[in-house]
C-alpha cells in the first residue's frame, strides 16, 4: 500500500468497515467529435496579457491530446507561440483571419470569428 496521505487531506472518514477509499478517480475523457461537427469560435483577447493581443479558439469537444495537436498545428502554421490551457487554444498575436482559414482548410467547417 502506498502512502497517499496528501490525496486524502480533507476527507471525512466512514464508520463502514468495508469502505474502500479511491484516490485515482478521473472523469472519462469525451470522445473527439469529427472536424465537420465541431463548433469553434475564434476570439481576440487583450485581458490580463499586459496589453498584448492573443487569438483564442474555444468550443473544442474532445480529448486533450487532440486539442494539443490542433493547437500545435495552428501555432506552427502561424509561426508564433502560444499555449493550450483549460480547453482553449491561445495563439500569440492577432491571427483571427489566418486561424479561421487554417481551421476551415483542416475541415472545421463550423468555425466563426466571434466578438473581440
Amino acid at each position: 500500500m502506498t502512502n497517499d496521505w496528501k490525496a486524502r487531506l480533507g476527507m471525512v472518514y466512514s464508520t463502514n468497515p468495508d469502505f474502500e477509499y479511491e484516490t485515482d478517480r478521473r472523469p472519462p475523457e469525451a470522445d473527439t467529435l469529427p472536424p465537420a461537427r465541431q463548433e469553434l469560435r475564434v476570439w481576440l483577447d487583450r485581458r490580463q496579457r499586459a496589453g498584448k493581443t492573443a487569438t483564442l479558439v474555444r468550443g473544442f469537444v474532445g480529448a486533450e491530446a487532440d486539442l494539443q495537436e490542433l493547437g500545435r498545428l495552428l501555432k506552427t502554421r502561424c509561426g508564433v507561440g502560444g499555449a493550450v490551457k483549460q480547453g482553449e487554444i491561445i495563439v500569440q498575436g492577432d491571427h483571427r483571419d489566418r486561424v479561421v482559414g487554417l481551421l476551415l482548410e483542416a475541415g472545421y467547417v463550423r468555425t466563426k470569428k466571434a466578438g473581440s
